[in-house]
């Protein structure tokens, strides 16, 4: 436990510095956007979580499958987040959108964020399995971590729920002192915990966001310590649930659903600005 909480607050420090790096340095101007209520907003929160989940990984780190594999994710999500951020086309939304722009001759910068965290996750599950489980729980693993980074990222919607939904999903294993691999999913998930927690007031006082650089991060890191923890029908079960969640979205508005669900409305809403 004491691990986890000198990773958390590393994170925490690293994550609050970054951002008032940012917002502050040469190339503020690049990470601003205009929100839904036309105000001016940071997606420096992203790549400040994404900074502040490695050095708290790499400050606490011990030698192991699950810590090389959450730093690998969280670097690789938070580096290919950051392009799409960046460098992305705003014309083209959701999975099916840029499949259809690819079966048209079109490579958007979403088809390469996809690729790259397939390709991240599933080295990364390979790593969190090692030893466990032989191909197909390294594949399984690898979809888990690439999956988790994805739909975390589709959950960043509005101020905080992102964030929100990340360290409800990560409570149970943060305070885990159990065997050895779920001690892993808490140690995976204990740096970027910190760092979101220290920045969720920017996000939801409407002044920053995760953006897909902070997104992928916190799901990245969530995915390998669900890989290094869970069993294979546990592992299959979430990564089942992974995909029926991504392919509802492109029909479904989880922001209707939460709307209309007053439980989770009133979670939604909590510590956000009045509509």
């Amino acid at each position: 436990m004491l691990r986890r909480i000198l990773s958390a607050a590393t994170a925490a420090v690293v994550a609050r510095r970054t951002y008032d790096a940012l917002r502050q340095g040469p190339s503020a101007d690049r990470w601003s956007r205009t929100n839904h209520r036309g105000e001016t907003v940071t997606l420096a929160e992203g790549p400040a979580v994404a900074a502040g989940s490695l050095a708290g990984l790499l400050v606490s780190a011990r030698t192991g499958g699950s810590t090389s594999a959450a730093v690998l994710a969280v670097a690789g999500a938070s580096a290919l987040g950051a392009l799409d951020d960046l460098a992305g086309a705003t014309d083209v939304k959701g999975l099916r959108g840029h499949l259809t722009a690819l079966r048209d001759g079109q490579v958007t910068t979403g088809t390469m964020k996809l690729a790259g965290l397939v390709t991240t996750g599933l080295v990364a599950g390979a790593l969190a399995r090692r030893g466990r489980g032989g191909v197909v729980d390294a594949v399984l693993a690898g979809g888990v971590v690439a999956g988790s980074a994805n739909l975390v990222n589709l959950l960043d919607l509005r101020p905080g729920r992102a964030t929100k939904s990340f360290l409800i999903a990560s409570a149970a294993p943060l305070v885990s002192s159990g065997q050895a691999s779920s001690a892993a999913f808490g140690n995976s998930v204990a740096a970027p915990a910190g760092a979101a927690a220290a920045l969720v007031a920017e996000d939801l006082g409407e002044r920053a966001m995760l953006g897909d650089t902070g997104a992928n991060a916190l799901g990245a890191a969530w995915g390998v310590g669900a890989a290094a923890s869970m069993r294979r029908p546990a592992l299959l079960a979430t990564l089942g649930a992974i995909v029926a969640l991504t392919v509802a979205s492109e029909r479904v508005s989880f922001s209707g659903v939460i709307d209309r669900t007053p439980a989770l409305r009133r979670i939604d809403q909590f510590g956000r600005r009045p509509a």
